[in-house]
């Protein structure tokens, strides 16, 4: 059972070099980073580090929904053109529905710094409870995106029934619509 006074983030990283030991991983320590500058309510992180290989990537989402209760889990790497890049696919592959509009924002965001984001994949969706966003391996761009679509974060984890997220309104300003009397 989970415990609704604490959110429980996955934060995955899909990387050849960097599971091999090649480089040392900044875009997993970048979200968590983030998480802990803007979130005021009680959280945790788990972390994993995978290849790019599309079961090893599904399977450790699973995990991280079914047996470490993740809420929300922020995945970086393998959103590109390249035949490694299969992240997308393994989350729309284990997912219940598909939240477009977040790759659509995720994309114009991008776009205001470089062409090339056009060329990015991100896409984020939902199992069971828990919301999946796919983010670009860079550091710069994961505090770029981070920035504007984590303002719908918390509304979203209300709505699948998890725990109250709350942020520091002068780094993120939460948005919930507000209730009629």
């Amino acid at each position: 059972m989970k415990d609704h006074g604490l959110c429980r983030f996955g934060v995955l990283t899909a990387s050849d070099r960097a599971s091999q030991g090649e480089y040392i991983d900044e875009s997993g320590p970048a979200i968590e980073e983030f998480l802990e500058k803007c979130l005021t309510s009680p959280f945790d992180i788990t972390r994993k580090l995978v290849p790019d290989i599309q079961d090893e990537i599904e399977s450790s989402l699973i995990n991280l929904i079914d047996h470490e209760n993740c809420d929300v889990i922020i995945t970086t790497g393998g959103t590109g053109p390249s035949l490694r890049d299969v992240t997308p696919e393994a989350t729309e592959n284990i997912c219940d529905k598909i939240l477009p509009g977040f790759g659509e924002q995720m994309r114009n965001i991008s776009l205001q710094y470089v062409p090339t984001a056009i060329l990015s994949r991100q896409v984020a969706g939902i199992r069971g409870k828990c919301l999946i966003i796919n983010l670009p391996g860079s550091p710069k761009s994961i505090r770029e995106i981070l920035d504007t679509i984590f303002t719908s974060v918390p509304y979203c984890v209300d709505l699948l029934g998890g725990p109250y997220i709350t942020t520091d309104p002068k780094i993120i300003q939460t948005f919930r619509p507000s209730k009629k009397k």
